[in-house]
């Protein structure tokens, strides 16, 4: 049966987030699982667990909206419920209220949760909803999806309200520009892959083959979009995690993001008022939000005026700025910590008078015997850490801040520190073009940044150009980036930050025992199709 067509409401600016419509049938049906039909965000209720978190994972990887999806995909896996709205004002809404808002346990925040789809959402946007830690988050790719339709008639941006006239028409112009020439280009990088990569007898015109060449097509090509290019996001979080993400964006200085905590805030008070009553009180909520504004622009002007005058210094792409020397000393002494009635203080002294292969022994029996990269140590992993200063292209840093059990914090956006090519753009024909955006990029920021502050002329630059910021994690979080992140399905871009790091975990720090129980750590060239083994497993329903 063919379904129909998703269909938006034609919109007259490129700043409106487009609205998709619904026949009647379809809108009957969605008002049971959604808060809305009409606005871009929107909150999941009367669904099973099982299906908001299914119909989440696919969103990632589809362009449709995702009540499109719930439509398509989903509508036979739900039956119709026997409460078709949210219960506003239940009887156990009333408890929470009187038990979290006169007894003041957060605890209680924590215990509930809430999925929310956020649509038309700008790459600039989604990292500062991303930056809570208590919230789990699912974006939509820009490696299996291709940004070529055009929802409402536009390409698919974020055009800030903060930009008028002349500036308007120049920003909106030059983006269309780049817009077009990743649409032109995508056949042209497609064929040059399938002529030129590895390939074997049956895979030629395999469907694993053709996902592995689409994918490295639009992962070379991601460079030409533009950081405000729209996506979609799932979120789900607890009461306090929301309470905290709308006072975060209130104050981030971003209006784009500050509407869409005004938003939020709307659909939450749909579904679970509780959670948000305190948003806007004046005593808690307003003077926190307030405080998070003033200490922004505070830092910001004290930082401006201490660094007056001050031009980046030549540094690596990726730098271990500080480490400890003694960390494997330590993990050794907190791997024996769980499994003794000693005090930290001696199993250290203990630890250190070991030589090197009576430590590097209790780490492998604590490692034990990892079949797989899900295997990870315990926590004596965390007892020493990393800092590494990165300087990446911003498609790379979109996929490395998601881990956010590590702290990791960002510069922001600009065309200053240049921009990457990809490897095979000489190959594949399309430097000239590459390089065209790019200045057309240069020279769209500094026009931006002679009206408004560096964080809006940020909306302006491609992908491609560079941005600074930095990781700070312990030894086991540090397993699980560099493994996950070198991993030949990966980006070529975020796999040789990863190997970068392993390689200045084991050879500048010296912990050649902490570096060697990342056993998964992947060096294989990544200039081939590295996602053809999973799109293989995929094909054969063993994906991992």
């Amino acid at each position: 049966m063919t379904q129909p067509q998703s269909q938006y409401r034609p919109t007259e600016v490129a700043g409106a987030i487009p609205v998709e419509s619904f026949t009647s049938q379809e809108t009957e049906f969605l008002r049971n699982y959604v808060t809305n039909v009409d606005k871009p965000v929107f909150a999941l209720i009367n669904l099973p667990e099982v299906v908001k978190g299914a119909l989440f994972a696919r969103y990632s990887r589809s362009r449709k909206s995702l009540r499109r999806l719930l439509l398509d995909e989903f509508r036979g896996d739900v039956a119709a419920p026997a409460e078709p709205r949210p219960p506003g004002q239940s009887r156990s809404n009333s408890l929470y209220n009187r038990v979290f808002a006169e007894y003041g346990d957060d605890s209680i925040a924590q215990l509930g949760g809430v999925h929310v789809a956020c649509e038309g959402v700008s790459n600039i946007a989604t990292k500062l909803i991303e930056r809570g830690r208590l919230m789990s988050y699912l974006e939509q790719s820009t490696r299996y999806i291709a940004y070529t339709d055009r929802p409402g008639g536009h390409w698919r941006y974020h055009t800030p309200a903060e930009f008028v006239g002349p500036l308007r028409q120049r920003y909106q112009r030059d983006i269309d520009a780049w817009f077009e020439a990743y649409c032109a280009l995508i056949p042209q990088v497609e064929g040059f892959l399938r002529d030129n990569m590895f390939r074997e007898g049956p895979l030629d015109q395999g469907p694993a083959f053709a996902r592995a060449v689409r994918a490295k097509t639009l992962d070379v090509l991601r460079g030409l979009l533009p950081a405000s290019t729209r996506s979609n996001l799932g979120i789900f979080g607890s009461g306090q995690a929301y309470e905290s993400l709308i006072m975060r964006l209130r104050a981030s200085g971003n209006a784009e993001a500050a509407g869409f905590a005004d938003q939020l805030l709307a659909e939450l008070e749909m579904v679970a008022p509780a959670f948000v009553a305190r948003v806007d009180r004046p005593d808690r909520g307003l003077v926190w939000t307030e405080y998070l504004s003033q200490t922004r622009a505070g830092a910001k002007a004290v930082a401006d005026a201490a660094l007056a005058g001050q031009v980046p210094e030549a540094a690596p792409s990726v730098s271990l700025v500080d480490f400890d020397p003694d960390g494997e000393i330590k993990v050794v002494a907190a791997a024996l910590y769980a499994h003794s009635n000693l005090p930290d203080s001696q199993l250290l002294r203990i630890a250190a008078d070991m030589t090197p292969s009576e430590r590097a022994q209790i780490l492998k029996a604590y490692l034990g015997n990892r079949s797989n990269r899900r295997h990870r140590p315990g926590r004596a992993f965390e007892r020493t850490g990393y800092r590494f200063d990165v300087l990446a292209d911003y498609g790379a840093f979109r996929d490395l801040q998601r881990h956010r059990m590590l702290t990791l914090d960002w510069q922001p956006l600009t065309v200053g520190h240049g921009y990457c090519t990809p490897e095979m753009a000489g190959p594949a024909g399309i430097t000239a073009e590459w390089d065209a955006a790019m200045e057309q990029g240069a020279d769209l920021f500094e026009a931006i940044r002679s009206e408004h502050p560096v964080d809006l002329a940020g909306y302006g630059v491609p992908m491609a150009y560079k941005i600074r910021y930095f990781m700070d994690m312990n030894a086991r979080e540090a397993m699980h980036v560099i493994e996950l992140r070198s991993a030949p399905q990966g980006h070529d871009a975020y796999r040789r930050i990863a190997v970068q790091m392993h390689s200045l975990i084991a050879e500048q720090a010296g912990h050649t025992a902490i570096a060697e129980a990342m056993r998964f750590v992947s060096r294989e060239d990544v200039g081939g199709l590295g996602r053809l083994e999973a799109e293989l497993r995929r094909q054969g329903g063993s994906e991992a």
